[in-house]
């Protein structure tokens, strides 16, 4: 449900798209389908609308640019990722969660700000293969 701060920035979101005559379409944001509430998505909408702040787009109006549910949206995220990995802006990461958070636990224990160390950058094409023939989970990081 909307807190203040997601008021908050729903609001410097939609002033910012009129003042340049933009449009202000409202996303929902799904991908964690554990958090999901029955009604939650009409309940926001109301909430908005409540506030004044009414998208010119959104799952309850619909409009040119749907779906606004993102999970909905995978189809056109992975084009794009697709392309990325084939222009080479973006490469496929296979570290574990596990080494991961060693990596951010090893930076906070050294007083330094956690950074991925790119160890999955220069991956050769038989190596990322071979990964994905195993069926070993990866995500997709720019370059």
């Amino acid at each position: 449900y909307l807190h203040l701060g997601g008021l908050r920035t729903a609001l410097y979101n939609y002033l910012f798209a009129r003042k340049h005559n933009g449009v202000f379409i409202l996303r929902i944001e799904d991908t964690d389908q554990t958090r999901l509430e029955p009604g939650a998505m009409e309940k926001l909408h109301e909430d908005l609308v409540w506030a004044g702040i009414i998208p010119d787009e959104d799952p309850v109006r619909g409009g040119p640019k749907a779906p606004y549910v993102q999970s909905k949206r995978l189809d056109i995220y992975h084009e794009h990722i697709d392309k990325l990995l084939e222009n080479g802006s973006a490469y496929q990461c296979f570290c574990s969660e596990r080494r991961l958070g060693m990596l951010r636990r090893e930076a906070v224990k050294n007083g330094e700000i956690p950074k991925y160390d790119n160890r999955c950058r220069d991956l050769d094409g038989k190596t990322i293969r071979s990964k994905l023939a195993r069926g070993e989970p990866y995500c997709v990081r720019f370059k």
